[in-house]
């Protein structure tokens, strides 16, 4: 029933509004955003990790999966589901803050008055091992914290309200500490990178920034144990937008292939083209129920850390390999902005490195299988 009330959003309200703007558009404009969210929450379709008693949908892993992957089938999907109808979530680590803090900063995200926050963590000295690789310097003076350094491929990061960052207050794993920033604090700026997807991220630099000590959350020192849940159940959430996106394409390529006439019959007749569909099912449902499992396994308490693991190395390239061979079917008109398949090709290349590129995941598993 939630897939289906998803699905059907998506066909009358999502569909017809993506289709009038152009094709490498990066979200809705603010006034149409929150039309279409006030949509959404009328169908109880908002603020999905947030539990309920904060105002969110409370759902399940299990439940954010299937939601995630029916919203990723958008041309945007790949980084604006359901064009950000289904917001209100703040950053994971916002539910292990202070009531202070979380009155502040993250309930006015699930009420809908502010817009989302960011959550920086990579630099340009590592991504994919952050509790060593981050430099980021925050050094204690009074009532402050003082940064300095650079973070990189950071979402949303100069259009938001406020933003998490993780900066080294000491030595080795233990000395990464979370801090919230507000938007306009002197010393802080951002610079787009641009890259192959059609939505940027930012390098955010920090000169001098003072961040009140009132801003820092949890202890001093523990900022990675505080990431590190959230950076596991990501991890399978992060599965979920490329099989929705790759899922759409395999239908697109199912329809293309019965109605294009060549040789005498259509594609859908010729033995080549049905092997490449067939393997695109195959891998697709592999892809799927191993996210169910660690969705599910998450839901029953489990540690999860290698079920994540599986979930997104095999996810992300199975969406990848998939979306490969759907424009191989479509020919010339697969690489056109006709159809959305080249956006998604781009932007499905980026979800084989984010959440922890396939590498790092082969790495996670091959240490449970050899400890």
């Amino acid at each position: 029933m939630l897939r289906d009330t998803v699905r059907r959003f998506m066909e009358t309200e999502v569909h017809p509004l993506e289709d009038t703007l152009p094709h490498d558009a990066a979200g809705l404009p603010r006034e149409q955003l929150l039309v279409l969210q006030e949509k959404a929450r009328k169908l109880g379709l908002w603020a999905m990790q947030t539990p309920a008693e904060y105002g969110g949908a409370g759902l399940s892993v299990l439940g954010q999966v299937i939601v995630a992957e029916e919203a990723a089938k958008c041309r945007m999907g790949a980084f604006f589901p359901a064009l950000g109808a289904f917001g209100g979530n703040p950053p994971n680590v916002m539910f292990k803050a202070s009531p202070k803090q979380f009155a502040e900063f993250a309930q006015p995200i699930i009420d809908g008055t502010a817009t989302k926050a960011y959550t920086s963590i990579s630099e340009a000295s590592g991504g994919s091992d952050p509790a060593r690789a981050i430099q980021l310097k925050a050094v204690r003076d009074g009532d402050h914290y003082v940064l300095n350094g650079s973070k990189m491929w950071t979402s949303h990061a100069e259009n938001a309200d406020w933003g998490v960052v993780y900066a080294r207050t000491g030595e080795g794993r233990g000395g990464i500490s979370c801090f919230i920033v507000e938007k306009g604090t002197p010393g802080v700026s951002f610079r787009r990178i641009n890259v192959m997807a059609s939505f940027a991220p930012y390098e955010v630099h920090f000169e001098d920034a003072r961040i009140p000590v009132g801003n820092l959350i949890g202890a001093e020192g523990k900022g990675f144990s505080l990431a590190s849940d959230f950076l596991v159940y990501g991890r399978i959430m992060y599965a979920a937008g490329p099989i929705g996106i790759a899922q759409q394409a395999l239908d697109m390529a199912c329809r293309w292939a019965k109605d294009r006439e060549v040789f005498g019959g259509t594609l859908a007749d010729k033995q080549g083209i049905q092997w490449m569909l067939v393997e695109c099912e195959v891998e697709l449902r592999a892809a799927r129920l191993l996210m169910y499992q660690a969705a599910w396994n998450a839901d029953l308490g489990k540690d999860v850390k290698v079920d994540a693991s599986v979930s997104k190395m095999y996810g992300t390239e199975a969406a990848f390999k998939v979306l490969d061979r759907c424009i191989q079917i479509h020919g010339a008109l697969g690489l056109s902005d006709e159809l959305p398949l080249e956006r998604w090709y781009r932007d499905l290349r980026v979800k084989r490195l984010g959440e922890g590129a396939t590498e790092v995941q082969r790495v996670v598993i091959a240490r449970e299988l050899l400890r």
